[in-house]
């Protein structure tokens, strides 16, 4: 169980690259499937070729960026469908991360990583790496809130809000949308660097349903932890994405074939997303309701 913690802490990088596009710009991003494979790529082929590991985890994330930018671009000066722009590129980067990695794969189990020291002292899946990886997710998030908070960060959102009323202000739509895929598709290419080396190799297979899992993450994280604001919304994301992995892990220890997975994963999506709309289901008072009509109800007294 604590290996899905860690995993769930290391996807959760991914997930509020997910939340960004799918919460605060209202953009179906599906890059993130190539994206999260380019930064794997990126980092396993630099870090074989005798690049310092750190270098190449950061330089994985700039490939994620440029990634982003280039669905960006695709949309907002293409004029192509946010849906369409972000599969043409996750498409395109297929083949590209192919290239990067000259074949389908790059085992790392030779090569010094980020995770190596963990891994030489038999720190991973003990409460020193939850720890650490805690450390630096939070870390992720409080930059990701300050930036979300300030001026240019409070104009991507309102793009996500009401593209038109932002406009109207002289805020160009089109660079605040290609800001967020940017960073979008940085997170994810990181959180991909970040499992290549936790793994041990890179797999051009690695990101294959990937939006689904990240979806997963924020619906079930805000579903327990309603988004009030910023800080919150991240941090539900957060264990959306440790709670994901761990009911993953449960799945396949009571015997569940492993090849479910992405099926598991879409249906909870889909029931996630359905269920609260259900009339019936909304007609059903919350834990809240009754409190705070138990609250106003007046006594025997007052009668």
């Amino acid at each position: 169980m604590i290996g899905a913690v860690e995993l769930g802490l290391i996807y959760a990088v991914m997930a509020l690259g997910v939340y960004l596009t799918f919460r605060i710009l209202d953009f179906p991003d599906l890059t993130v499937d190539g994206s999260f494979t380019t930064g794997g790529a990126t980092a396993a082929i630099l870090i074989v070729g005798g690049v310092n590991p750190v270098l190449a985890t950061a330089a994985g994330g700039a490939a994620g960026l440029v990634a982003g930018t280039i669905t960006g671009l695709l949309h907002t000066k293409g004029g192509i469908n946010p849906l369409l722009a972000g599969i043409l590129t996750q498409v395109g980067l297929y083949s590209i991360n192919l290239r990067i990695m000259d074949g389908a794969n790059v085992p790392l189990l030779r090569y010094d990583t980020l995770l190596t020291p963990l891994r030489d002292n038999d720190l991973l899946g003990t409460a020193a790496s939850i720890g650490i990886f805690a450390a630096l997710v939070l870390a992720i998030k409080v930059v990701m809130d300050w930036f979300l908070n300030t001026d240019l960060g409070l104009a991507v959102q309102a793009t996500g809000d009401n593209q038109g009323m932002i406009r109207s202000f002289g805020v160009s739509t089109h660079a605040t949308k290609i800001l967020g895929l940017a960073l979008s598709n940085g997170l994810v290419a990181l959180c991909g660097a970040l499992i290549a080396q936790y793994q041990g190799f890179a797999d051009i297979s690695m990101g294959i349903g990937l939006i689904i899992a990240g979806l997963a993450s924020v619906i079930l994280g805000q579903a327990l932890i309603p988004p009030r604001i910023v800080v919150i919304a991240t941090f539900a994301v957060i264990l959306g994405s440790i709670l994901y992995r761990v009911a993953i892990q449960i799945a396949l220890q009571v015997g569940l074939d492993p090849n479910d997975m992405k099926l598991v994963s879409a249906v909870l999506v889909v029931l996630a997303l359905v269920l609260p709309k259900w009339s019936v289901l909304r007609r059903v008072p919350s834990i809240r309701s009754i409190r705070r009509s138990a609250a106003v109800e007046p006594t025997a007294g007052d009668r």
